[in-house]
C-alpha cells in the first residue's frame, strides 16, 4: 500500500493554528482509512512533549510510539498552507506533514523531506505547487529511488578519533533520538560527524542526520576532530548508546498496546531482551528456528542484439514454456491445497498473456535488442505502472507480475530457479516472497516467514495460512539486516519476530509450542463429538467446500455435513464452462462422500471478485452491485438449466438442497423456483429444498417475507458485512474495517433469524444457518448460537475450536451474550464481551 496518496492532500488550506492544522491531516490519515480516528489525539498529545517543527518551513506532526496499534498501514498526509501556521514561537509551518507510521518505514520519508530542506529552490515549489502530482513525486515512495547527482568528491576528513556503533533503535533514527544526538554534539566547539558508509552528515544538524536515513541493523561511525574529539566522541556515543534502552522500551510498549487493542495476549513472550522486530500479522501460530535469508535471484542482462526472427521466436517459446509451467503449478497447487489458491497461478499466467507486455518486449526486439534485455525492459516498465495505479489492489499485482516475468527471463537465459537447501528447522526472512517461491518451500524444515514489506492481504500471506506457516510482512528494512544463522521465534498472531533469542527463552517457547500442539490434538480426539451447550441445545457444525477432496478432509475434520459447496471453482481456471454431465459427476461424488450427510450446494455465483473470462460478460464499474449470482443465472439460462438438470439428477443419490446467492426481490424467488421445477421434471429428479443466501440488508430487513417463499436461509456474513458496512473486503486499506462482529450486522441477523421464526409459525421452515467468516469464530459462534442459528458452516480447520467453544457453555448464557453483543456500539466493544 503507498505511504502517499492524492487523497490524503490538500493544497492552498488556511489553518487558524497547528492544532487544527494537525487536525486536519489526521482526519485525511482516517478517512482514508490509515488510522483509527483516536490516532489523531496522540498527533496532539505527541506535540504536548516535543516540538515536531523540522526546520526550513515544515511540520512533521506523528504520534506516540505506544498508541501505533491504531495504525493500519503507514502512511501520511499533507497540508500545504501557503500563507503559513505559527507551529511554535518563531516557527512558521507551511508544508504538515502527519506522519502515520507502524515501524521504521518513515525513515525513507525523513530522509527526502531533509534533502529537500537542503534545497530551499525546491522546497519552495512544494509551497506554492498547484497539483498535488508535485509533492508525491517529491516525496512518495518512487522519489527515494529517482537518480540523484554524485556529489563531487571531498578531500579525506582526518578524524581524532572514531567509533563505530550498528543502530539498535527499533524505530531507527527519528527526530526525537536524532535531536538528542544534536543536543550532546553541540556542546562541544569541534567538529563531530555521523558516517553510513560513503555518506555523512555534522552531528550538530537535525536535517542532516535525517537525511542519512538511518534504520535499525545500519552500522555507523561516530569521528571527532578537534582539541576535545576524545571527550566529544565519549559524550556523544554514550547518548547514542543510552537512548537504546528508552528506544526498544518505546518500541516494546507499542507492541504490548497493539496486543492488548487485539483483546487477546500472547501465549508467550520472552523474559530475555532478544533483538524484537515488529511487523503485521499474516498468518497466526508460534514457531522457533534457524534464521535463514532468503535472497531473490537478480538478473543482470547485457544487450547481445541477435537476429530479429530467432530473437522473436526464443520469446515466444519461453513465454509458452512458462505459461506450461504455471499449468502444472495451479494443478499440484490445485491437489495439495485447493482451487482458490490454485487460482493464484491462473491469474499470473493471465497478467503473462498481457497484449500490451508482450508487444511492447516485441516492438524493441525489432529494433535490434535481445529478447532477454527486451522483455525486462518491458517487463520494469509494465510493473512500474502497476505500483503507481491508485488502486491498491492492482498495485499488488505487481508482484505477481514480477514473480512469472522472471520466470521468463530465466527460461530466456537458460537459469535453472535456485532451490533452498535446509537442514534444520528454519524461519525464514526475505524482501518479499513470490506465490511460486511460497509454494515450493519444504514446509517440513521452514516453519515461518517473515517479509519485510507485502501486506496481509497479498497471495504470499494468503498461501502462508492455508500451508499453517506463521508469518509476518511489512517488518521494515531492519529485517534484511538481522544476523543469520541464529535461533528466532516468530509469532505469527502478534506481528513479532524475536531475534537470537537466549536458550532459557528457547526452553520455554519449547513448552509453549508442545503446549499448543497438545492442545491441537485433544480437540483432534474430541472433533466428531456434537456441538451441545451444558444445557443440552445442540447446534450442527458445518463446513465450506469446493471439490469431493475438500469433503472428505472437512467430514475427517468433524465436520457433521456441507453447509456451503462453492460451484464457481468448477467454471475457473478453464477456457469454456463445464458441460452438465461433468457437473453431475462432481456434485453425485461429494454425495457419496457424504454418505447421507447433507450436503447444501451454492448455484453459480459468478461476478464480483470472481470473474471468468470465457463467458464474455459485459465490464462493469462495479461489479459487486452488479449482474452477479442469481442475478446472473436469470440471464443466463444456459448456464442455469445445464446446473439444475446435474443438481436434480446427483440428488438422486443422497440428501442435497439447493441454494440460490445474490438474491435481492421476491419475484426473482418465483422465477427461480419456475425454473428449478423445470429442470427436475426434465431429468425426473426428486424433489430437494430450495433456499437463498442472506447477503443483503434489504433480505434481512424483511425477512419474514423472503422465509414464506423458501425452505431455508444461509446467511453469508462476508457479503452482508461489506454491504452493511460499505467496504470492499478485498480493499487492502479498508478490510479491516469490514468486521462482521460489528453490531449493525449482528442486527440483521438477529432480524434474519426472527423473520425466519415468524415465518415458521405460518408454515415455513424457520431453519437457518451461517456459512461466512463470522461462523468459523469461537466468538462469532456463540453469539450466532445465542441468536438461534440453527447450523454454522465453516473452513474445516475451525470446526474443532467451534465446537470445543459450544460444548463448554451454557446456550443461555450465550442468548445472553447476543443480546449484550446487539446493544453494543462498536466491533471492538463486542469483541471486548
Amino acid at each position: 500500500m503507498k505511504t502517499i496518496t492524492r487523497s490524503c492532500i490538500r493544497l492552498d488550506v488556511h489553518v487558524q493554528n497547528k492544532d487544527e492544522a494537525i487536525q486536519r491531516a489526521g482526519q485525511l490519515l482516517a478517512d482514508a482509512g490509515y488510522i483509527e480516528s483516536a490516532y489523531i489525539d496522540s498527533l496532539l498529545k505527541r506535540e504536548q512533549v516535543a516540538n515536531t517543527f523540522l526546520g526550513g518551513g515544515v511540520a512533521i506532526p506523528h504520534g506516540m510510539i505506544e498508541d501505533r496499534h491504531l495504525i493500519h498501514h503507514t502512511g501520511i498526509a499533507i497540508l500545504q498552507v501557503p500563507n503559513g501556521v505559527e507551529w511554535n514561537d518563531g516557527q512558521k509551518a507551511y508544508l504538515v506533514v502527519a506522519i502515520a507510521a507502524q515501524s521504521d518505514e518513515h525513515i525513507a520519508l525523513l530522509r527526502r523531506l531533509t534533502r529537500l530542506m537542503q534545497q530551499p529552490e525546491a522546497l519552495d515549489i512544494l509551497f506554492h505547487a498547484e497539483n498535488p502530482l508535485v509533492l508525491i513525486a517529491a516525496l512518495g515512495d518512487a522519489a527515494e529511488s529517482m537518480p540523484v547527482e554524485a556529489a563531487p568528491a571531498e578531500p579525506a576528513w582526518p578524524a581524532d578519533a572514531e567509533v563505530e556503533w550498528t543502530m539498535d533503535y527499533p524505530n531507527g533514527l527519528h527526530a526525537r533520538p536524532a535531536a538528542r544526538w544534536v543536543e550532546t554534539a553541540k556542546r562541544f566547539p569541534g567538529e563531530l560527524r555521523i558516517y553510513k558508509g560513503a555518506e555523512y552528515a555534522d552531528a550538530k544538524a537535525l536535517t542532516g542526520l535525517l537525511a542519512l536515513g538511518v534504520t535499525c541493523g545500519a552500522t555507523l561511525r561516530l569521528a571527532a576532530r578537534g582539541s576535545d574529539a576524545p571527550k566529544a566522541l565519549n559524550a556523544l556515543h554514550e547518548t547514542v548508546r543510552g537512548l537504546s534502552a528508552e528506544e526498544k522500551a518505546d518500541a516494546e510498549r507499542a507492541r504490548r498496546n497493539a496486543l492488548a487493542a487485539r483483546k487477546t495476549a500472547p501465549d508467550w513472550t520472552p523474559t530475555g531482551s532478544p533483538t524484537t522486530l515488529y511487523g503485521i500479522s499474516a498468518s497466526p501460530g508460534l514457531a522457533m528456528g534457524k534464521l535463514v535469508r532468503h535472497l531473490s535471484q537478480r538478473f543482470q542482462i547485457v544487450d547481445q542484439p541477435g537476429d530479429v526472427v530467432a530473437e522473436g521466436e526464443a520469446l515466444e517459446q519461453a513465454l509458452l514454456a512458462v505459461r506450461t509451467q504455471r499449468e502444472e503449478l495451479e494443478t499440484r497447487t490445485r491437489q495439495r491445497l485447493s482451487a482458490a489458491e490454485a487460482a493464484i497461478f491462473a491469474a499470473q499466467r493471465e497478467l503473462l498473456a498481457d497484449p500490451v507486455l508482450v508487444r511492447d518486449a516485441l516492438a524493441t526486439i525489432m529494433q535490434g535488442h535481445s529478447a532477454a534485455w527486451s522483455w525486462q525492459r518491458a517487463l520494469r516498465v509494465r510493473i512500474d505502472k502497476l505500483q503507481q495505479v491508485a488502486d491498491p489492489l492492482l498495485a499488488a499485482r505487481a508482484l505477481d507480475l514480477r514473480d512469472v516475468g522472471e520466470q521468463v527471463l530465466a527460461q530466456l537465459l537458460g537459469i535453472e530457479r535456485r532451490q533452498m537447501v535446509l537442514t534444520e528447522p528454519s524461519i525464514l526472512v526475505a524482501e518479499d516472497l513470490t506465490p511460486s517461491d511460497t509454494l515450493q518451500l519444504d514446509t517440513r524444515l521452514v516453519v515461518g516467514l517473515a517479509t519485510s514489506v507485502g501486506g496481509p492481504t497479498s497471495h504470499t500471506a494468503i498461501l502462508a495460512r492455508t500451508l499453517g506457516l506463521p508469518a509476518i510482512v511489512a517488518a521494515g528494512p531492519a529485517l534484511l539486516t538481522a544476523p543469520e544463522g541464529g535461533i528466532a521465534v516468530i509469532d505469527g498472531g502478534s506481528g513479532c519476530l524475536y531475534v537470537d533469542v537466549s536458550e532459557n527463552d528457547q526452553r520455554s517457547v519449547a513448552e509453549v509450542i508442545a503446549r499448543q500442539k497438545a492442545a491441537r490434538e485433544a480437540l483432534r480426539a474430541v472433533r466428531h463429538q456434537p456441538a451441545t451447550t451444558t444445557d443440552g441445545h445442540t447446534v450442527e457444525i458445518a463446513a465450506n467446500v469446493a471439490n469431493p477432496k475438500q469433503a472428505a478432509a472437512a467430514m475427517d475434520a468433524g465436520a457433521e455435513g456441507i453447509g456451503l459447496m462453492r460451484t464457481e471453482f468448477l467454471f475457473l481456471e478453464r477456457d469454456h464452462a463445464p458441460d452438465e454431465e461433468e457437473q453431475y459427476q462432481v456434485y453425485r461424488e461429494m454425495t457419496e462422500v457424504l454418505a447421507g450427510r447433507r450436503l447444501i450446494i451454492r448455484a453459480l455465483d459468478i461476478g464480483g471478485d470472481k470473474q471468468v473470462p470465457y463467458l464474455n460478460l459485459p465490464h462493469e464499474d462495479n461489479p459487486f452491485l452488479g449482474v452477479r449470482g442469481a442475478r446472473l443465472l436469470l440471464q443466463r439460462q444456459d448456464l442455469l438449466y445445464a446446473q439444475l438438470r446435474a443438481l436434480y439428477r446427483a440428488a438422486q443419490h443422497g440428501p442435497l438442497w439447493i441454494m440460490f446467492p445474490m438474491v435481492t426481490h421476491l419475484g426473482e424467488i418465483a422465477a427461480l423456483r419456475e425454473h428449478c421445477e423445470r429442470a427436475r421434471q426434465q431429468v425426473n429428479g426428486p424433489e430437494v429444498k430450495l433456499g437463498i443466501m442472506v447477503e443483503i440488508p434489504a433480505v434481512a430487513v424483511i425477512a419474514d417475507r423472503f422465509a414464506a417463499q423458501v425452505d431455508f436461509f444461509s446467511i453469508g456474513t462476508n457479503d452482508l458485512t461489506q454491504y452493511t458496512l460499505a467496504v470492499d473486503r478485498q480493499h487492502p486499506e479498508l478490510a479491516a474495517q469490514a468486521d462482521s462482529l460489528h453490531p449493525a450486522v449482528l442486527n440483521l441477523i438477529d432480524a434474519t433469524v426472527r423473520g425466519a421464526q415468524t415465518a415458521s409459525r405460518s408454515g415455513g421452515s424457520g431453519w437457518v444457518g451461517v456459512c461466512g467468516g463470522l461462523a468459523g469464530d469461537p466468538l462469532g459462534a456463540r453469539i450466532l448460537t445465542g441468536l438461534g442459528v440453527d447450523e454454522l458452516s465453516m473452513s474445516a480447520q475451525d470446526v474443532a475450536p467451534v465446537k470445543a467453544a459450544l460444548r463448554s457453555e451454557s446456550r443461555t448464557a450465550m442468548q445472553a451474550l447476543a443480546q449484550r453483543a446487539l446493544r453494543a456500539g462498536t466491533a471492538d466493544e463486542v469483541r471486548a464481551l
